[in-house]
Formats: structure tokens, C-alpha cells, sequence
């Protein structure tokens, strides 16, 4: 029976063209940020296990892959807890250190709390990179994943929600995607209208959870659910509320401004929302959720969390961040993007004289701008390799002989 050679459930190769498309599109997205004032910076994927788990993460610090000890720390936790069971979380929990991480967020309040003496007062920051959690492998859910953040740490005014949603709507139009807009809420606002249907506060964290699936739900679903959760009154009063606002486009004064400043760059680009909850608890403030009409999810989101640097540098913060979801995002992005100029192959005759003048004229092709040129020697069977070639991005080839003096030489084909 043959191995199995694929990748782990959950985790993807990626040919070279799809490399190539995504390494692109990843970075008109950074190069959108950057231009926007926005700094890039890299953290480890790895942080402390009671780190990612100490309650900031919401749902997903379920997720996160855990790093057993090394070396005599393991073998010392495994004599002190012999009788655990390392299926179990909490047992796991013991025989590790570190995690991987499941978000950009969660390590960048660590990073920051390590070298804000070393940052700017306001500190805008890019993130772009993988993230791990231990899902169960579906349509568009993976172990392995990139995400691509920016976050404004220290700036507590309305300035920053409108930089991050500026940004990012330059951002998706740079890559094709000029059809998304983002939903806006805020959570003080989500909080009151709950409270209003009649829901304690100790019960509005699940009240939250309910009303977050109206998409897949309906009215009528979620009003059932809460009618299972709290009773006939509240699911009444939950049926009316999601009724009215069905047909209400008022923005409230606390989003005014933010609507009005990125409406005059972006207009018709963002919408009001009463009833966007995202999930993570941290979330203190406005919330976002971008969403674009060729997909059936959101394509990013994020919020204020001004809680959350504090816990680690002791005194509060103000913070605000947004990530566009680039798997899904990519996926929306034409292939027009991801294509470059077709790459060069330079069919070299075998013999030392010819290989030296093709290792000088493919030096000579990247010095003019060239992005790809590939040498290979002459194969008896020309037509195979340059159709092997043709489909990973290579479109012109060129004999070359001992006698190819400079580049002018060359009789470049096309494929």
C-alpha cells in the first residue's frame, strides 16, 4: 500500500504560481498599510501556554496547539503528574510551556507591553503571517492560516477606528476587491439594546451568542432561541427589536463621526449594524466586520480592546485593530494579480564555454528588470520542457551558445 504523502489534515501546499499569487497580493495589501503610516513588525509564533490562555482569546484559546516541555522540564512534569491524562486539556496543560499562536492580537499586547519603551507614543503596527488552531478540518477552515492585522495601540480618540477603516478599504480595493464594505457597531450600544429585551447582565454574554447567528438563523430562529434561553417576554421583545431595526438606517451619535470622516473618502462603504456582536469578549468598543459579496463569510473584522495591554504592562492602554482575512480575501482575488511578466528560460548548450555565457547573460537579464530567468541545459526532447515550464509561469525561451556575447544575441521565443 502506497504512503500517505499528503500534508496533515487542515494545512495546504501551495504550488509556485499559487505561491507567487499569494506573496503578491499579501504584499500590495502591507505595501496599502505602510503607505498609510503603518509600521511592520514580526513576533514569534510560539508564546507562553498561560499567555494565550489566560482569558483574552475568547473561543479560540480552546484552539491553541499546545508546545510539550523539552528535555529534563518534561521529564520532570511527567514524574509530578504520572496519573494525568495528556488527552485531557488540563492535563495537557501540564506537560507544556508554550503555544502556538491562534491570533495576531493576543501576542501583540505582549509584544507591545516588551518594547513600548522603544515604540511610538501612538504605535501603528502591521502584522502578516501564520496562525495554528486545532480545528476540525472543513470548506474554508485550516490548521495552519495567514492573517493580515493592523492595530493603532495608545490612540483613544475616534482618529484611530477611522485611520484602520480607511486603510483597510484602500487596502481590498488595491487587490480587487472595491465591492467590500464593513459592518459597524459598538458594544456599549449592543450592550444597552440587550438589556433593554429584559436580559440580565451576567446573562448578556449569551444573549450575544444568539444574536450573532442571525445570518444563518433568521428573525425567527433566533427569536426561538431566546425564547428557549429566557422566556416568552424576551423573545417577544427580541422579535420586535430585530423587526425595527430591519428597516431604521439612523446612525447613532457614538459611530456619527466615524461614518461621516470615512464616508466623505469611502462613501457608501460602511453600515451600520445593531446587531454585529463579534465573538472575543475583549472587545470594548466599535466593532467591524468586512464582508464582500462573492463570499458567504466575513472577509475580516476586528474592534477597539482597550483591556487587553494592560494586563501585561500594568497600566490600561487604549487599542484598536482590524484583520482582513487573507484566506478568504485571496480566494476573491483574480488571477490578473497574481500574474507577472512571464518568466525567461535560457537553453544552454552543455558545455563549460556555453554554461559560463549563460550564468553572464541571465546576470545581465536581472540587471534590465527581469524577474525570472531560468537556465536549463538542451534536453533531446525541447517541446517537454518548455511545456512543463509554459505551466509554472515561464512564457519566453532563448538559445544560448558559447558564442552568446551579450544579450542582444539572443533570439527570445515565445513558448
Amino acid at each position: 500500500m502506497a504512503k500517505d504523502v499528503n500534508p496533515p489534515r487542515g494545512n495546504r501546499d501551495f504550488l509556485p504560481l499559487e505561491k507567487q499569487k499569494r506573496e503578491q497580493v499579501l504584499g500590495v495589501i502591507v505595501d496599502t498599510y505602510r503607505a498609510h503610516g503603518f509600521q511592520q513588525i514580526e513576533a514569534p509564533v510560539m508564546e507562553d501556554l498561560a499567555r494565550l490562555t489566560s482569558g483574552q482569546g475568547g473561543d479560540n484559546e480552546k484552539l491553541a496547539f499546545r508546545v510539550m516541555k523539552r528535555g529534563e522540564e518534561l521529564s520532570r512534569a511527567i514524574a509530578a503528574n504520572g496519573d494525568i491524562n495528556p488527552d485531557e486539556e488540563a492535563g495537557a496543560d501540564n506537560l507544556a510551556d508554550l503555544g502556538l499562536r491562534y491570533d495576531l492580537t493576543v501576542p501583540l499586547t505582549r509584544y507591545y507591553a516588551t518594547n513600548f519603551s522603544k515604540l511610538p507614543k501612538v504605535f501603528k503596527a502591521i502584522q502578516a503571517g501564520p496562525v495554528f488552531r486545532a480545528e476540525r478540518p472543513q470548506k474554508g477552515r485550516y490548521r495552519q492560516f495567514v492573517q493580515c492585522d493592523i492595530d493603532i495601540i495608545g490612540d483613544n480618540s475616534e482618529l484611530a477606528e477611522i485611520e484602520l477603516l480607511n486603510a483597510s478599504l484602500d487596502a481590498l480595493a488595491a487587490i480587487g476587491l472595491a465591492d467590500a464594505t464593513i459592518r459597524v457597531n459598538h458594544r456599549a450600544l449592543l450592550t444597552a439594546n440587550i438589556q433593554a429585551l429584559g436580559v440580565g447582565e451576567a446573562d448578556a454574554g449569551s444573549a450575544m451568542i444568539t444574536i450573532d447567528k442571525l445570518d444563518k438563523l433568521g428573525i425567527q430562529g433566533v427569536v426561538a432561541e431566546m425564547n428557549d434561553k429566557f422566556g416568552g417576554a424576551v423573545a417577544a421583545m427580541t422579535g420586535q427589536w430585530l423587526h425595527n431595526i430591519a428597516d431604521s438606517t439612523e446612525i447613532p451619535e457614538v459611530l456619527a463621526n466615524i461614518f461621516s470622516l470615512v464616508g466623505a473618502v469611502h462613501a457608501d462603504k460602511l453600515r451600520f449594524d445593531p446587531t454585529l456582536v463579534r465573538g472575543m469578549g475583549y472587545y470594548t468598543g466599535s466593532i467591524f466586520e468586512i464582508e464582500h459579496p462573492g463570499s458567504g463569510s466575513s472577509i475580516g473584522g476586528g474592534g477597539r480592546y482597550d483591556g487587553m495591554v494592560g494586563r501585561w504592562l500594568g497600566t490600561d492602554v487604549p487599542a484598536v485593530g482590524i484583520s482582513i482575512g487573507f484566506e478568504r480575501a485571496v480566494d476573491l482575488v483574480g488571477d490578473e494579480l497574481g500574474a507577472e511578466a512571464p518568466g525567461l528560460v535560457l537553453v544552454i548548450d552543455d558545455e563549460p564555454a556555453a554554461i559560463a555565457a549563460g550564468l553572464r547573460l541571465q546576470a545581465q537579464l536581472i540587471a534590465t528588470g527581469e524577474e525570472q530567468v531560468r537556465l536549463e541545459r538542451r534536453p533531446k526532447k525541447l517541446n517537454l520542457l518548455l511545456e512543463n515550464l509554459a505551466g509554472h509561469g515561464f512564457g519566453r525561451f532563448a538559445f544560448v551558445s558559447a558564442d552568446s556575447a551579450s544579450v542582444a544575441d539572443l533570439e527570445i521565443k515565445s513558448i
